[in-house]
Formats: structure tokens, sequence, C-alpha cells
């Protein structure tokens, strides 16, 4: 077996027993990369010196640590500041400067603490602005199962490196959808956590109040072993929860017998690709044979989903985007004829469309006039879904819905089309909205050799219930273990 294909469970299970060094593991993933990555684009800086480095120098301890994640390679998506590593948003307006954080994120300083080793950073939609990475400076990231179509979006690069083995795993960011989609699409574990459960700290921000740091992983349990690391409450972020972090992987082995499954009729709607709703609902029989019971529930909101999402989105982007200024740091501009000209050359050229897109959008939905016309009643309906899924916790432990309405689409198809390409995000918006945790996992494959994913959605800070439930589900198939052929 090709190293970089290893999980972190056998990789660690390897690198205790000296059957393997951490050189020989970073090697692989870097052997994989220099191959596969002129068809995918999923990798757009590159830490491969630095990473062998620390490497040779984990490999000359004397005792091995005993955390399943020292010496495990990872790429993380290119919103993660690291500190004298490049970090562009996949931004024209940050490129152009080759900016270098002078500190790292919380996540990766908690990553590098307990051994993990960076090797470089993944593709996203810029400022992790849309569904598909075609919106970044760099190009779009290709699925693995088909490179004519896209790896999702915004954090397509760190799926796609992950289902192509180019890492044992990679860090995304999910706002409204942008992990669980991309997991969907390239046939891996994506993991959306509560909001407040990770420190967001360190990570280019988009919309303030949704946005949230996960993980990409080849199981569940590489899900649960990563979270395990990077959770808990953060001094340098204040929406971080004072809440204990669980021991995740003891979770894993506890089954779904007794557990009721809530199956939310609003999930399952006309036009979306009838494979996916087939994969899910085979997917939900498969519980009732591990001894779960299967609810019909309604969260009846979800319609709503989409609209308040790109009022309340929007109008976040407008105040976040603000900062890039090309004053303090970023894209610059030559002979201005005054102070006023530079900012709209700087912002005019720095961003692309879908960033200006979002920042009108926000800044019309803020304006005086129209604040309480959308922007306070995106907020009021957004208090309504959110109800909704406490109302459908009183009666079942979790809910089981479809990832994504379609498998991954082909480049190019919803380019002309920014609505359409919101829609793809339909399933996933309602749990952000919520600030509800989302565990995407591989459920079937379409007619084409597609990857589909289902979705477990939790009450907050239930991590570990999907972990459990995800875990006893990846036991009794094999979809997580098959493998694009590129």
């Amino acid at each position: 077996m090709n190293l970089s294909a290893l999980t972190i469970t056998q990789a660690a299970e390897r690198l205790q027993k000296r059957d393997i060094s951490s050189t020989d593991l970073v090697k692989a993933c870097i052997e994989a990369i220099e191959k596969k990555d002129k068809q995918l684009n999923a990798v757009v800086h590159r830490n491969f010196e630095r990473a062998l480095f620390e490497a040779k120098n984990i490999d000359s301890e004397k005792k091995a640590d005993g955390n399943p994640l020292r010496g495990i390679p990872y790429l993380a998506k290119d919103v993660y500041c690291e500190k004298d590593v490049p970090t562009t948003a996949c931004s024209n307006m940050l490129r152009n400067k080759d900016y270098l954080p002078p500190y790292d994120a919380t996540t990766i300083r908690r990553l590098k603490a307990v051994g993990a080793i960076s090797i470089g950073k993944t593709n996203t939609d810029e400022f992790t602005m849309g569904g598909s990475t075609e919106t970044s400076c760099y190009g779009v990231t290709k699925c693995p199962w088909d490179v004519s179509r896209v790896a999702g979006g915004s954090s397509g690069g760190s799926a796609a490196a992950v289902a192509a083995d180019e890492c044992v795993f990679a860090l995304g960011t999910d706002t409204g959808g942008s992990i669980r989609q991309p997991a969907s699409y390239c046939g891996c574990v994506g993991l959306k956590v509560t909001y407040g459960r990770t420190s967001r700290f360190g990570v280019m921000s988009m919309a303030s109040s949704l946005d949230t740091i996960g993980t990409f992983g080849k199981t569940v349990e590489d899900a649960a072993i990563i979270l395990q690391a990077i959770a808990g409450r953060d001094p340098l972020d204040g929406t971080t929860g004072d809440v204990q972090v669980p021991d995740y992987r003891a979770a894993l082995a506890k089954g779904v017998k007794g557990l009721k499954i809530g199956l939310p009729r609003e999930y399952f709607i006309e036009g979306m690709d009838p494979e996916v709703e087939t994969a899910v609902r085979e997917a939900a029989k498969a519980f009732e044979g591990l001894g779960a019971t299967i609810v019909d529930v309604s969260l009846p909101h979800t319609d709503y989903g989409i609209a308040t999402y790109y009022v309340i989105c929007p109008s976040e982007v407008s105040s976040n985007m603000a900062r890039y200024d090309g004053v303090r740091y970023g894209h610059t501009v030559k002979n201005p004829e005054n102070l006023i000209e530079y900012y709209e050359r700087v912002r005019s050229e720095g961003f692309g469309p879908e960033v200006k897109r979002r920042i009108m959008i926000g800044t019309y939905a803020l304006s005086a006039g129209y604040y309480d016309a959308y922007y306070r009643k995106a907020q009021k309906v957004r208090t309504l879904v959110k109800k909704d899924f406490e109302d459908a916790f009183q009666k079942v432990d979790l809910l089981l819905a479809p990832t994504a309405p379609t498998p991954a689409f082909v480049i190019g198809a919803h380019t002309n089309d920014p609505v359409q390409m919101y829609l793809e995000d339909v399933f996933t918006v309602p749990a952000s909205l919520a600030g509800m945790p989302g565990l995407s996992i591989p459920c079937g494959f379409s007619r084409n050799n597609l990857p589909i994913g289902m979705q477990l959605i939790g009450p907050h800070f239930r991590e570990d219930l999907l972990f459990q439930v995800g875990h006893a589900y990846e036991q009794s198939t094999d979809w997580h273990t098959r493998k694009p052929n590129i």
C-alpha cells in the first residue's frame, strides 16, 4: 500500500512500531502531490523542505510520542495563517504581494504541539466565496474521480487532496457547506463542527457568525483524532465555547442501537438527483439494520435557508473585506490621483467577481433604509431555522440527510448562474445558520462512478454522537475504502 494512502490510525500504528518513519510518510505525500497535482490543482503552496526537516527531527527522537498525529503530514486550506508560509486566500489581493503571516493560527499551533507536519496549502474559492474553487486566482481544483468536474468548494483543494492521497488529512473551513459539499463530491469524510467548538483565530474571515474550522479525513476515526487535537476554548477567540472536550475516540464503539435518527422531509425535494435520494434512503435502511429507529421529521423553515444565508453572509463579507484596502498589506497600485482612486483601483484589481458581488449585496442589505427589510428580517428567520433543529432534537437524537442535491457537476456548469451555484448548498446551509455540527460520509456512487455523500447533523457540541453513528455505518459498508484512479 502507498504510504500516503494510510489513514491516521494505520500510519500512527506503523510509526509507533518503527515500521516506517515520518520522513517516509512525508516523502510519500510529496511524491503523490508531484505525480497527481498537475491534473488536480489541489495544492497551491508547498512547504516540502521544512516538512522534511521536521520529519527528520521527529524520527531522531529516542522515544516515540504516543499522540496519533505525531509525524503525520497534512495540508491546510489557504486561509489558515502559518508563520512565514504564503497564505493568500487564493486571491490576487494577497497573492500579488506574497503575503507571509507573522504568526500561526490556533489550529496550526495546536497541531504543531502534537507533532503533525504541515506540507502545504490547498486551493479554495477566493476568500472562501464559492462552491467549486472556480473563483480561485490559481484556477479550479478538479475532482479526482472525473477531472472534467469540480471538486466542490470552497474547501475543494483539501477534499481532492485527501481523496487522491496527496496527504493523510487536511484542514478546511465550513461557512455554509464548504467542507461537507466537497467531501461529498470527492468521496471522503468531512466534518463541520459546532460554531464555537474550534478556534477561528488566525483563519481569514468571510462571515464571522457562520465560519467554522473543520477537517477532512479518510475515515470517521481520523476526523475524531484530529478534532481531539484542535477542539476547545481559545482565549484568542471569544466565540469559542467553554465546553469540555470529550474523548471522541471512546465514542466510536458505542454503535447505534436504540438511537432515533430523523429523516427531514424537506431535504428530499423535487429536482434533486434521484441517485442521491436512493443512496441516502439506503443508508437509512442500513441504520435500521444496525438497530436504530428511523423517524420522519419536519424542519419547516428549510425553504428559507438559502435566502436567509445569502443576506447574512454577504452582509458580514461586506464588513470583513473592508480591511483589504492596500494600505496595511495586500495588493497596491502605482500613481493614483488621490486616496479614493487608490482604494477603488486596489479593490477593483485585487478582488474577483464573486467577492465584489457579495460585498455589493451585503453593503446594500446593511444600508440605511434596507437594514430592517433585509438583514434584521434574515436574522429573525435564522432564529426560526435554529428552533426547527432544536424542536427536531426533542424527538430524535440526530438527523440524516443528503449532503448535496447532486454529485459533482461539470466545470463551468454554473459559471454564469450564481443562484444555481448557491442552490448547491441547499442541504448544508440550514445547519450552518443554526450553528449545528455536521458530518459528511460517503454512502454510494452514481452510475457515472461519482461519490455520493450523506450528512449527519447533531445537536450543539455533540460531535461525539456524529462520530459514533458515522463510525457504525462505516464498519458496515465499504464506500469509504474506494479510491479514484488518478
